[in-house]
């Protein structure tokens, strides 16, 4: 992770499990902000956390397989409601998973954390309200379920339009722990409303990080892509649709934010989204920021631009990243440039 002079709050929005109804519960989706206590991931059905590293390809993509066969089957086994209403609330896993940054010199603090309350509406000027429009997006957005360190955790992923039409991007710390493990039981439930899953449930094949991310952990390069084994005959693309994606500085235009944040007022359930205009990180990112105040769990989210509130279409130009210490109410994702171009070309092949 790229070192601030502004201590970190959101570093990978974290997450927590506690879901509702029949897919009860949510997880944090949570790594370290500064990327110094890597977390194993669960030995349950995993998403290929066991076994040697994976090495990075010449053009710098970081591939992991997931779980084949009979594994993919525990994945989706794994996923009890009981296994989600029992993962530990947002507000324990932030303490242990972002320990209060040590004051630096000139009186700042230097860490970022992940996303940090309940509302509703579509405006333009949205801070975190819950989306009741309905459109596309909340048909392409979902969430996603993982393990790490132990620990069931959620995040928000999107479909993206792709060859093998089971694509979804989402944060880097959403696939492995900066420097550290992949997650591990890693699922994917689009449209996923009050503990419904009414398109179904996608188990990770292959996850695609940066190699900045997976060797530094730097947020510039906090995004990553997952292709899904189909369930059954259904790949995910067909079922949901997809939302075009970017490549680029967007920093400036309109844009809107959704997720299923999780902590400090929310719990999940439902679809929230922010609305404003991105503006470029002054303090050590290429990431852009804007008012939200969606908190845990929205990580991976997807960020559109051109985004048309009646049809819920738009183009994907970022992912919920990260939060400053300091300043809780304000969202960053990272630019989606040449290295994020080249996950997406490699997961489309997939």
């Amino acid at each position: 992770m790229t070192v601030s002079s502004t201590s970190k709050l959101l570093g990978p929005i974290a997450v927590t499990l506690i879901l509702t109804g029949p897919l009860a519960a949510e997880a944090a989706a949570a790594h370290p902000a500064h990327h110094t206590a890597p977390h194993s991931a669960s030995g349950a059905a995993r998403l290929a956390s066991q076994g040697p590293p994976a090495a990075a390809e010449p053009d710098g993509v970081v591939r992991h397989s997931g779980a084949n066969g009979a594994e993919r089957e525990g994945v989706l086994d794994y996923w009890t409601a009981e296994r989600m209403e029992s993962a530990l609330p947002a507000g324990s896993l932030l303490d242990e998973v972002f320990p209060t940054p040590e004051t630096k010199e000139g009186g700042t603090e230097d860490g970022r954390t992940r996303p940090s309350a309940s509302r509703t509406a579509s405006g333009q000027h949205s801070t975190g309200e819950r989306w009741t429009s309905g459109g596309a997006v909340t048909r392409t957005t979902g969430r996603v379920f993982l393990t790490m360190g132990g620990r069931d955790l959620t995040c928000s992923a999107a479909v993206v339009p792709a060859e093998n039409r089971d694509t979804v991007v989402t944060a880097g710390h959403c696939l492995k722990d900066g420097t550290g493990a992949w997650a591990g039981n890693w699922t994917f439930v689009p449209g996923y409303d009050n503990g419904e899953a009414p398109y179904g449930r996608y188990v990770v094949r292959e996850a695609l990080v940066d190699r900045k991310w997976s060797a530094e952990a730097e947020d510039s390069f906090d995004f990553g892509m997952a292709v899904l084994h189909p369930t059954g005959d259904n790949h995910v693309q067909d079922q949901v649709g997809a939302q075009r994606i970017a490549f680029g500085d967007r920093s400036g235009q309109q844009t809107y934010a959704f997720g299923y944040p999780t902590a400090g007022g929310f719990d999940g359930s439902g679809l929230h989204y922010c609305a404003g205009r991105p503006t470029a990180d002054k303090r050590g990112t290429t990431a852009s920021g804007m008012r939200c105040a969606m908190t845990e769990g929205s990580s991976g989210g997807p960020w559109l631009t051109d985004f048309d509130p009646a049809s819920g279409e738009g183009t994907i130009t970022s992912v919920i990243s990260f939060k400053y210490a300091n300043d809780a109410s304000t969202q960053f994702g990272p630019r989606l440039g040449d290295e994020a171009e080249r996950l997406y070309e490699e997961a489309g092949s997939l």
